[in-house]
């Protein structure tokens, strides 16, 4: 903003010692300690002069406290003219009760107020860049994120922090308490590309090589289980090089696990424990174990999403039955072909107009449908464009199908891909039916409120058309589901892995899997990505190696630190729990990075910089 502090003009700050620290914290004052002397030391959140008695609101990270400087102090009172918003001061004063009519119930400290016989200037403030204060949100995030320092000022900024730092010591304490061992993983490792990209970090001792950042700790937790740690965990930042939305970081972290000589279920039980204790600890809610288990096919056909919003109690409905012997010859050819015809009920939807079916049919089409047919139901009278090519019979059994009533609507998809038709419909889902039950949910229960569940049997594999290669759903180290490793060889996309993703309302906060132990397996699975001996051994020789010596079963999982406290905290972004986050265009604009290095540094480095294509 270019205002900074005029050392002419502005008043100096004095020296503090031991007679100006605090005997309390300014949130923690209370009706007890009427009648004593104490010191407080905070920032200057408001001030008003009223007549000549000049009241300001203290603040530190417990909350705010009344101080009052009356005429009657003399220069105490004439000095506290001069103090100003986020000034930094110690005080002195007599704990006194507010005068009748004064209180402040929605205070915590609302009942007192301070009597300032004395105070110590530690260091004022520049004009500030935004108020700070609750209403601080409504500040653009780019400007709160240079100014970060101000904005963390916040209550609701330090409430969330505080909270995040509680996440962390309940999971060193559960971790701790079921025998796993805290181990640090290098932080700079080998590029091993395999889904996002890497960021990469020269090495200038060894001139034209790199380390990269790591994605995820996956190797090396899994060479600790080689290793014989038998439960390791970890609090790790983890990097991606990939285009940022509104719960991605280019740095996160996670809190990874990963244990020996077990089972789906160890693992999934541990969380859910894990989950149910957190929960009571942080928010004080009881959430219901077991979790709901779901099979990553019946999460698609169900809800059109492999990380489902359970709060939404509308499903996907098929309407194969309907129309693979009709009239509706397009259909009918989709279904002979292997496709699939599935459709998405929205309640009240008879009352959509013309325009607004026309915006949904356009949203359907830029999700890549070839299009989408409608069905309402107004005055018990079924109506849509299909009506005509159906029997009596038929209608009735759509209505029994679907389950819609009048007042109703329902939307049709067919598509000869089964996953691409559940996804179009899974995304309808969540943009129609959020609108029409989100005062619905704002009166549900606690336990309500709080969607568990784990998705498990993802497929091994998935075909990536723009590379015309097989790529791993996961990572390449999750087992395939055993009974099925024979089809490894001769239909990779029919085998289900041994993973399993923990969600929460519709978003995924974790995901986890059994891992390959046998080196011919892991030899297999590469093959099956494409990946030749030389290369995986170029890439991944070093684990390799130690797979083949005596490596036992194993599993892990890692849960997303950021959105899980997110939740915790009711934040709307991942932005809202981190201390210093980058921006959509993974800057830190705070410090300023990235930024342009000098000549001299990528010398020493031997890297050369190319002008960006335009």
């Amino acid at each position: 903003m270019g205002n900074t502090i005029d050392t002419n003009k502005s008043p100096k700050p004095e020296f503090f010692d031991k007679y100006w620290q605090r005997s309390h914290l300014c949130g923690s004052i209370r009706e007890d300690l009427i009648g004593r002397s104490i010191c407080v030391n905070g920032w200057v959140r408001r001030r008003r002069d009223l007549g000549g008695i000049i009241f300001i609101e203290l603040w530190d990270y417990t909350g705010p406290v009344q101080v009052v400087f009356n005429p009657e102090a003399g220069a105490v009172h004439d000095k506290a003219g001069d103090l100003r918003s986020e000034y930094c001061i110690a005080v002195r004063g007599l704990v006194t009760k507010r005068p009748e009519g004064t209180d402040n119930p929605a205070l915590a400290t609302g009942f007192i107020e301070i009597v300032a016989s004395d105070f110590l200037l530690l260091s004022p403030s520049n004009p500030l860049p935004f108020e700070v204060g609750e209403n601080t949100d409504r500040v653009d995030e780019n400007l709160r994120l240079t100014y970060r320092y101000l904005d963390l000022r916040r209550e609701r900024m330090q409430r969330n922090l505080r909270t995040r730092g509680k996440l962390y010591s309940f999971t060193r304490n559960y971790l701790d308490g079921n025998s796993f061992v805290e181990i640090e993983t290098p932080v700079l490792t080998k590029a091993t590309p395999e889904g996002a990209r890497d960021y990469l970090v020269p090495s200038r001792v060894n001139t034209g090589e790199f380390y990269a950042l790591p994605q995820s700790p996956q190797l090396f937790k899994q060479i600790l289980m080689v290793s014989g740690f038998d439960r390791y965990y970890q609090i790790v930042k983890c990097f991606r090089d990939e285009d940022l939305r509104a719960d991605r970081q280019p740095e996160f972290t996670q809190i990874d696990v990963e244990m020996s000589y077990v089972v789906e279920d160890d693992v999934m039980n541990l969380i859910e424990g894990y989950m149910k204790g957190l929960f009571k600890t942080i928010l004080s809610v009881d959430l219901e174990t077991p979790f709901l288990r779901m099979d990553y096919w019946d999460a698609m056909d169900l809800y059109g999403s492999d990380k489902p919003d359970l709060r939404i109690p509308t499903k996907l409905v098929n309407l194969a039955p309907i129309f693979e012997n009709g009239s509706f010859e397009p259909f009918r050819k989709i279904l002979e072909s292997g496709g699939v015809v599935r459709a998405l009920p929205v309640a009240g939807g008879a009352a959509l107009s013309r325009k607004e079916l026309s915006d949904i049919e356009d949203r359907a089409k830029k999700l890549g449908a070839g299009g989408l047919a409608a069905f309402q139901i107004k005055d018990g009278d079924l109506k849509g464009p299909l009506v005509k090519f159906m029997s009596d019979a038929d209608k009735s059994k759509l209505l029994e199908t679907a389950k819609i009533g009048d007042g109703d609507a329902l939307f049709v998809l067919a598509n000869p891909s089964r996953l691409k038709a559940c996804n179009i419909l899974g995304t309808l889902r969540l943009e129609l039916c959020r609108r029409n039950e989100s005062d619905e949910a704002s009166q549900t229960s606690d336990s309500d409120k709080w969607k568990f569940l784990w998705v498990v049997r993802f497929p091994l594999f998935e075909w990536d058309e723009e590379e015309k290669r097989w790529s791993a759903v996961h990572h390449p180290f999750t087992s395939p589901v055993l009974e099925q490793l024979p089809q490894m060889e001769t239909d990779p996309g029919s085998i289900a892995a041994r993973a399993y993703d923990i969600v929460l309302n519709g978003s995924e906060i974790g995901g986890g899997s059994i891992r390959i132990h046998d080196p011919q397996v892991q030899a297999k699975a590469f093959s099956c990505l494409g990946i030749k001996p030389e290369e995986a051994r170029e890439r991944f020789g070093f684990f390799l190696d130690a797979l083949s010596y005596g490596t036992p079963p194993h599993g892990g999982i890692a849960l997303g630190v950021d959105r899980l406290a997110m939740f915790l905290c009711d934040g709307q972004s991942i932005r809202d729990v981190m201390a210093f986050p980058k921006t959509q265009k993974a800057q830190c604009l705070l410090a300023g990075a990235p930024s342009v290095v000098e000549d001299k540094r990528l010398d020493e480095l031997k890297i050369k910089c190319v002008p960006a294509d335009d």
